[in-house]
């Protein structure tokens, strides 16, 4: 991924050093558990620990891969110029690169899973924050783009907490199913291996033997830990749309906070854009782009191929580095946004009252009136806000069909905001216990 969007953390997962290293200490955990199994001589185990605290050549791999187009085989001759060709004879001994290269590619998912967990950890600390802050926060809920009934700003962050929380949740499972390494040998029979080398190479590198492998491990664990990272993404998206929604000038109930120096514009000195989360939208559009072809990637042929290579190879890094990216953007968004509760209340009233109708709908049901006939009383009132400009609460009280089945104290208590939120604290009790 470009610097643009890359924090360090997560691209040292990826780096070819690191990548290395964790070639490197598979292959000597392998050494360990042969020699303990008399496979293989106790010095030439320990003699590949000589390279234990060697920073590998990255340009010389490079260079003995340009020749032998192989790139585990030039690591393994990069290694034996290091320990000894001597010593190194037993390196890689029974295994295939797939076993390297699939157990390397899961030890970096699962240390990229654990920084993204922090990342949501950071998230739902700043929702919890907000919502906390704004529970009882009177905004209009809409349905459609239009406006429904009042709800509060608490809400909406707890909504995403929620959403959220699940999200992080399936990253849990998700580090679990991909959380498994393969040291099998050719087409995973074992037939020059034993799956002791497998079971002691797994302990070490904090792995749990995959049950049943070919020459690879099986990809439909891939596809569920990109699809996830997919559903995550599709979440940020959520909250970064109705931040955008929010910020529009028309609406202005909150904004992204806009710091000293900030320009919004090339060409309009007032412009203060919704930048943030728009990036966001795309980056979660970047994040999901990932999901398709690791999908693709379930379907090899027979034993292996190395179709799902070239594709691992790009959204590994790619979809990790950015989505780490995205959810830190996220969260100092959320920990800086700037909320307008004067403007929400002024938006909610608006339409004068009109937001009520469904209260003075259900007074008449239980008055006696009929659904049908409440409705046409209730909207034909309401119609005159919309098109008129008239006052709601007012329009009913004129209305004698209205006044003969309810009374004004009756009329204006259905205006009351506290009857909305009544039920506040039993949905925070349900979302943060």
């Amino acid at each position: 991924m470009i610097p643009r969007y890359s924090r360090p953390e997560m691209t040292e997962i990826w780096e070819p050093a690191t990548k290395f290293k964790i070639w490197y200490e598979i292959e000597a955990h392998a050494c360990d558990a042969m020699a303990d199994l008399g496979v293989i001589p106790r010095e030439n185990a320990e003699a590949v620990w000589k390279a234990k605290d060697v920073e590998f050549d990255v340009a010389r791999i490079d260079e003995i891969e340009a020749v032998t187009k192989h790139d585990v085989i030039a690591f393994l001759t990069h290694l034996a110029e290091i320990i000894g060709h001597d010593e190194a004879r037993f390196v890689h001994q029974g295994m295939t690169s797939s076993d390297v290269l699939d157990t390397t590619l899961n030890v970096q998912l699962v240390r990229a899973a654990d920084i993204l967990l922090a990342d949501m950890d950071r998230v739902l600390a700043a929702l919890k924050k907000r919502a906390m802050e704004h529970k009882m926060t009177v905004r209009i809920g809409r349905s459609h783009g239009i406006h429904a009934e009042p709800t509060t700003m608490g809400l909406t962050f707890a909504r995403f907490y929620a959403e959220m929380d699940r999200g992080r949740q399936r990253l849990i499972n998700a580090r679990a199913e991909i959380a498994t390494g393969a040291i099998s040998g050719a087409v995973g029979t074992f037939a020059n291996i034993d799956p002791k080398v497998e079971a002691h190479v797994c302990a070490k590198m904090g792995l749990s033997p995959e049950p049943i492998s070919t020459q690879v491990i099986p990809r439909d664990r891939h596809a569920m830990f990109f699809a996830t990272l997919g559903v995550i993404a599709s979440s940020m998206e959520n909250i970064a749309t109705e931040v955008r929604h929010m910020q529009r000038t028309e609406v202005l109930e909150a904004e992204e906070f806009f710091s000293k120096g900030q320009k919004g514009s090339s060409a309009m000195p007032h412009k203060r854009n919704p930048v943030l989360t728009e990036n966001l939208t795309g980056l979660a559009r970047l994040v999901r782009m990932s999901v398709t072809p690791a999908m693709e990637n379930v379907t090899l042929w027979h034993e292996r191929d190395i179709s799902h290579s070239s594709v691992e190879r790009a959204i590994g890094p790619d979809t990790t580095v950015t989505l780490d990216f995205a959810l830190n953007r996220l969260a100092g968004m959320i920990e800086k946004l700037v909320i307008y509760p004067d403007n929400m209340l002024a938006n909610m009233n608006k339409f004068r009252g009109l937001v009520m109708s469904q209260r003075v709908l259900l007074a008449l049901t239980q008055a006696g009136v009929s659904r049908e006939d409440s409705y046409k009383l209730v909207q034909r009132n309401a119609m005159k806000v919309w098109e008129e400009g008239k006052d709601f609460q007012t329009e009913l009280l004129a209305d004698a069909d209205v006044c003969a089945a309810l009374s004004e104290d009756e009329i204006k208590e259905k205006f009351d905001l506290g009857y909305h939120t009544k039920h506040v604290d039993t949905i925070f009790e349900r979302v943060f216990g």
